[in-house]
């Protein structure tokens, strides 16, 4: 009789717009979400990073053409819009890189744990953010 007495769990269809804000993520749920993010950038990108890499060793001329492009701009888009988009681009391979390295150690290891998960996704988004900030810095001429 105690079975039928306790109240069943009520289930509802979620809003988008008032229950996703107030919903709290847990890091390994952005890192996954960043690492889907970081590889779709780099594949929509993919042109750009083949025009960069062609123009930096088809000859002197084009790599002097390929850097002037990053601090005059080209066309109508501005330099420093050139850098950000390097900059993107520097993010997703970082993010990409590190994330996956922490999903191979995780199947290699079977470190697969609550505790794990998180620390290692804090590590993950603390490091690739850090080494972002790094070489901006450095791609913006600050050292």
């Amino acid at each position: 009789m105690t079975e039928l007495a306790r109240k069943r769990p009520e289930f509802r269809n979620i809003n988008a717009l008032t229950d996703l804000p107030s919903y709290s993520l847990p890091a390994a749920g952005w890192v996954s979400i960043l690492h889907r993010v970081s590889g779709a950038l780099m594949f929509v990108l993919m042109p750009f990073i083949i025009w960069m890499f062609d123009n930096s060793i088809t000859s002197e001329f084009s790599y002097a053409k390929f850097t002037a492009i990053f601090s005059v701009g080209c066309g109508f888009v501005p330099g420093w819009m050139m850098k950000l988009v390097a900059l993107a681009l520097l993010w997703a391979y970082l993010h990409h890189f590190i994330a996956g390295v922490r999903h191979l150690y995780m199947d290699v290891n079977h470190a697969v744990s609550k505790e794990f998960g998180k620390s290692s996704a804090l590590v993950t988004l603390s490091l690739g953010i850090a080494l972002t900030l790094v070489l901006g810095a450095k791609l913006f001429g600050l050292y």
